[in-house]
Order: C-alpha cells, then sequence, then structure tokens
C-alpha cells in the first residue's frame, strides 16, 4: 500500500493502568511516516490518560460517550467513517466486538495484544474469545507465560512476543528527589518504605500485602507501606489496614514518586507483564513479586529482588523483612535491578509492533 496506514487502538478504558499507559508509551514512539494512529475507548468514566494520548498528537474518540447509542454501534459508524486500514485491539471484549464488526471482504485487518494469562478471563470472555480469535491476522503477547496460554489456538507465525517497557523520560532521581517524594506523601525522611502501583482489586491481592506488613512490623515498627491506585476493593482494604499504611489514590506522578520507596512490592495472583514493576526497577529499586505471569522473566530471584508464591503472606512478609534488615542488600538488587532494565526499550517495543503491522498489511 502507498501513503500512511490508518490504524486504530481499541481499548476498553483509558484509566491509570499499566495496558492503558502502554498505550501512551507507544504513541509516543511511534512511525508517523509510515503509521496515522488512533484510539477509541468505550468506558467513558475511565478517560485519565486521554489527556497524554491527545499531547502526543492522537486523536482519541469515546465510543460510550454519545447519549442513547450503545458502543459496539459506535464503533461500528467509527469503522465506517474513518476506514481504517488495521484495528489493533486491546482488552477482550472489545476486541471480540471488533472481529464481528471488521469481518467480510475490504474490512480492516486485525491485530490483537494479549495482556493477561488466557485461563484468568471469565468463562463468556475466554468463549467469545475462542470464537472469534481466528479472525485476528497476529497477536502479540506481552510476555512468553501470556504467548503459552494462546500459542496453541492455530500454529504459524502469526503469535509475536514483545517485550515493553516504561517511558520514564526525565523522572527525577538522587537525593533532592528522594525527599521530594517522601514530603509529598508526608512520609519521614528516616523511615523504610515499601510502595506499591497497582488496581485495587481481588487480581492484584493487595490483602495478602497487608497481611505481611502486619508482620513486619513486629520487626519494623516504623515501616511504611503505600498503596498507589483506586478500585473496588478500596473501602475493604482500609478497612483492614493497620498502623503505617498509606492510601495514596490514583497518581499520574507515580515516577516522580518511586524515589521516596526503599522497596517495590506487587502481591498480584495473575500478570501479564506489569508496567509499575519494570518502572520500579528502572528507578533503581529492589522488588518483592510474586512468582505469576511475566514476572519471572524481567526479575531474578535473589538477582534484582526477590519472587515469592502468589497468596502467601508469611513468604511476603518474610522477603520484605529479609530486605527491611539489610540496606546493603538491597543497594545491591537496586543497583542490578537499574542494569536489568537498560533491556526494556520502549521504542524498540513499538518498532516490534510495527513490523507485525507491516507484514500483516502486506499479506
Amino acid at each position: 500500500m502507498t501513503g500512511r496506514a490508518r490504524v486504530l487502538w481499541l481499548a476498553k478504558g483509558l484509566g491509570r493502568g499499566g495496558a492503558e499507559q502502554l498505550l501512551v508509551n507507544c504513541a509516543r514512539h511511534a512511525d508517523r511516516s509510515r503509521y496515522e494512529i488512533e484510539v477509541a475507548y468505550v468506558l467513558p468514566h475511565k478517560d485519565a490518560l486521554v489527556p497524554a494520548l491527545e499531547a502526543a498528537g492522537v486523536p482519541v474518540h469515546c465510543l460510550g460517550a454519545a447519549p442513547g447509542r450503545r458502543w459496539p454501534l459506535r464503533l461500528r459508524a467509527l469503522l465506517a467513517e474513518r476506514g481504517y486500514d488495521l484495528v489493533h485491539t486491546h482488552m477482550p471484549v472489545p476486541a471480540v466486538a471488533a472481529r464481528l464488526l471488521a469481518a467480510g471482504r475490504g474490512g480492516p485487518k486485525l491485530v490483537h495484544t494479549e495482556h493477561n494469562l488466557w485461563e484468568r478471563y471469565r468463562r463468556p470472555t475466554r468463549w467469545a474469545n475462542a470464537w472469534t480469535y481466528r479472525r485476528n491476522s497476529a497477536v502479540i503477547a506481552v510476555s512468553h507465560a501470556v504467548a503459552e496460554g494462546v500459542g496453541r489456538r492455530r500454529p504459524g507465525d502469526w503469535l509475536s512476543v514483545v517485550h515493553h517497557g516504561p517511558d520514564l523520560g526525565d523522572a527525577p532521581s538522587g537525593p533532592a528527589a528522594r525527599r521530594a517524594a517522601r514530603d509529598e506523601l508526608g512520609l519521614p525522611h528516616g523511615a523504610l518504605v515499601i510502595g506499591t502501583v497497582g488496581n485495587l482489586t481481588a487480581k492484584k491481592d493487595q490483602a495478602t500485602l497487608l497481611a505481611a506488613f502486619e508482620r513486619l512490623r513486629r520487626e519494623h515498627p516504623t515501616a511504611r507501606l503505600v498503596l498507589v491506585g483506586a478500585g473496588p476493593l478500596e473501602s475493604a482494604l482500609k478497612a483492614r489496614a493497620g498502623e503505617g499504611v498509606l492510601f495514596a489514590g490514583s497518581r499520574g506522578d507515580v515516577p516522580a514518586l518511586l524515589p521516596g520507596w526503599d522497596v517495590f512490592c506487587l502481591s498480584s495472583r495473575q500478570e501479564g507483564l506489569p508496567v509499575a514493576l519494570m518502572e520500579a526497577m528502572t528507578s533503581g529499586l529492589p522488588s518483592v513479586v510474586t512468582r505469576v505471569g511475566g514476572m519471572p522473566e524481567v526479575l531474578d530471584d535473589g538477582v534484582e529482588g526477590r519472587l515469592v508464591p502468589p497468596g502467601d503472606p508469611a513468604a511476603l512478609a518474610a522477603a520484605l523483612g529479609a530486605l527491611a534488615a539489610d540496606a546493603e542488600v538491597r543497594g545491591r538488587m537496586g543497583a542490578a535491578a537499574r542494569e536489568r532494565s537498560k533491556s526494556f526499550d520502549v521504542a524498540g517495543a513499538q518498532q516490534a509492533i510495527e513490523r507485525v503491522y507491516a507484514r500483516v498489511l502486506a499479506s
């Protein structure tokens, strides 16, 4: 084809989640000489990242904004109006709709990014996904763990693994940044601070982290725990939180907060490959995370941090306690994490995605 290809990125929402942040990161590194990119999303209330996309020069369409119209109808109208050459879907429900609406001769090519383990989807979602999955011209998995769940769907080179990376730009670092981050959150300058970033949902399992932190405080009574994120379990988690826990809410300044922490933690029961972990490693933080999804692909146990079983407060508390007790180990693991993060390449990830686009559009 000649000229620029018109590409639509389709997501469920544009809230402050890892998958959504990847769209912003990739938009900043897209080859605009080859691809004219637009974004559409379904949920009007999840719009925190819309300004960042628009600042990157990407038009954004809210499919749920038109009164009296269901979003699949708005999507169908948008596809007809804009004449996209390719639709790149993120999240399974909007992906199923796009596969159905784009079917037929002359419709756009379909590329899908799989962010989560296939078996973690709800049964109706799995069924709808399975029924329509072969309509994808290509699938991109964010980790090898995710790829294993979908690789058996059909043979061939239709499946690619692309490790994304954070785009921290000129995020602050050093002693001044540490003081500023602690002042921003009202944290004591001398306290040991553990931080986590994620939506307050069952799959992130902050309940296990709170239980582990309660154990940790018995040995380190001045330690602090910061939870960045919002979600349906916020009230329940606040009700069970003990002393030293700060709920910081949904934040757009996470890179500026990371220098104020000593240890990063994720207690997730499932993950694809979390952007939050890669941001923490890039910031030079040692991490304690669960051995799920793609996290063991980027963090080696005992090198950049510790890997623990999911749903085990005792194991999580022990790993956090070992780091809390030894500043030298924290420093060594943090340096190793920063070194490992040099392999995280958001620009390279977008180039890999665009190679998939080129292959699909040429087929």
